[in-house]
């Protein structure tokens, strides 16, 4: 069980460019910099929270500037306090951020800032992309059958998007309170918690009408046999007939329970336990000590194609990229460049530094 910490607090200030890069990458993705209005107006100013799966800040940079990143392979919430910004993701055509409109990223696509205005102060939550698919299962009582498709704006006006919006800046304000309520690794993980449910409860998203619904009845006896058999032993060669003993109930019976108390015919639900199975398996796994098909088979999948595809399908990546990858979520490319001389990249510089230098930055952590 993932130990739960307190939440640590950051806070930078500092005119340099390469310090500027260092800091948002610490914390959020290595991204392309362009200081589009004059440049001895730029300043960086950024307060950061961690709270396990959310990161949450806020940012000035005292002039206009452009910036540019690959897939981020996280959730990204961007909420302007003051002034704006306009966004491009992927090849979609640009629309804008406001102090009403957050902008809600897509962990798959590239993404450009292609004008944050002099006076923009922007309140940025990057959101782990498991975790919040984890918690929208634990909301709806099932495994997902896809991933969610968020809609590029989130209302901040009013109603749950506002009270989210100032639940996670008041995460911020805990920086300056001495032995704060974040300070408790108890209070942090519930806030966690809360700002994560919050998301789901305030963007609109293809779930969002089936979070809105009434909860639906407790699922009956024979519907809760089979889910504990299956929990406990997915590799079993199950098929309709078996499921149906093991839950006391005709075939028919137990297609129609499952459809209407967990959304889904009882042989899908073995396939997504099974996956989630290999899924975690994967993850924990070194390169080179196994392979997909020794693990999918393991698992109880025979035919591999299908599997693949599903895999995919559920978590937006293919299973050998789930083994490979050091950190599993989202696939990185470089970021695009800029022509201006004036932007730049961590990777442009030939040595990276082990930590931030100069007196003009500062890392608080209490």
């Amino acid at each position: 069980m993932e130990e739960v910490r307190a939440a640590e607090f950051s806070s930078y200030s500092t005119r340099s460019l390469d310090e500027t890069l260092d800091a948002i990458a610490a914390h959020y993705y290595d991204v392309r910099l362009d200081v589009a209005g004059p440049m001895e107006d730029f300043v960086t100013s950024m307060n950061i929270v961690d709270l396990g799966s959310l990161t949450v800040g806020d940012v000035t940079f005292g002039t206009r500037v452009r910036m540019a990143f690959g897939e981020p392979g996280y959730y990204h919430i961007g909420v302007p306090l003051t002034g704006g910004f306009a966004v491009r993701q992927g090849r979609e055509e640009a629309f804008q951020g406001s102090t009403r409109r957050a902008v809600f990223f897509d962990p798959e696509r590239y993404i450009r800032v292609e004008e944050w205005t002099e006076d923009c102060h922007t309140l940025t939550v990057k959101i782990d992309k498991l975790a919040l698919h984890r918690q929208l299962e634990a909301l709806l009582g099932r495994p997902l059958t896809r991933a969610p498709r968020f809609e590029p704006y989130m209302d901040v006006s009013q109603g749950p998007g506002l009270s989210w919006a100032n639940l996670a800046r008041w995460s911020l304000l805990e920086k300056d309170v001495s032995h704060g309520l974040l300070r408790q690794p108890l209070i942090r993980g519930r806030l966690e918690q809360t700002l994560l449910d919050g998301v789901l409860l305030a963007a609109d998203h293809s779930y969002r009408e089936e979070l809105a619904a009434p909860a639906p009845p407790m699922r009956p006896v024979s519907v809760k046999r089979v889910m504990d058999v299956v929990e406990e032993r997915p590799a079993e060669p199950y098929d309709a007939t078996r499921l149906a003993r093991i839950a006391q109930v005709s075939v028919r019976s137990l297609q129609e329970a499952f459809r209407k108390h967990v959304g889904m015919p009882p042989m899908m639900y073995v396939n997504e336990v099974r996956l989630d199975r290999v899924r975690a398996q994967l993850r924990a796994s070194a390169p080179g000590t196994t392979t997909v098909a020794d693990v999918a088979h393991q698992w109880g999948f025979v035919h591999l194609g299908r599997f693949a595809r599903r895999y995919r399908e559920r978590f937006g990546e293919t299973p050998s990229q789930t083994l490979r990858a050091a950190a599993p979520e989202g696939i990185r490319r470089d970021p695009p460049r800029f022509a201006d001389s004036r932007c730049a990249s961590r990777s442009d510089r030939s040595a990276e530094r082990p930590y931030l230098q100069g007196t003009a930055i500062v890392d608080v952590r209490r």
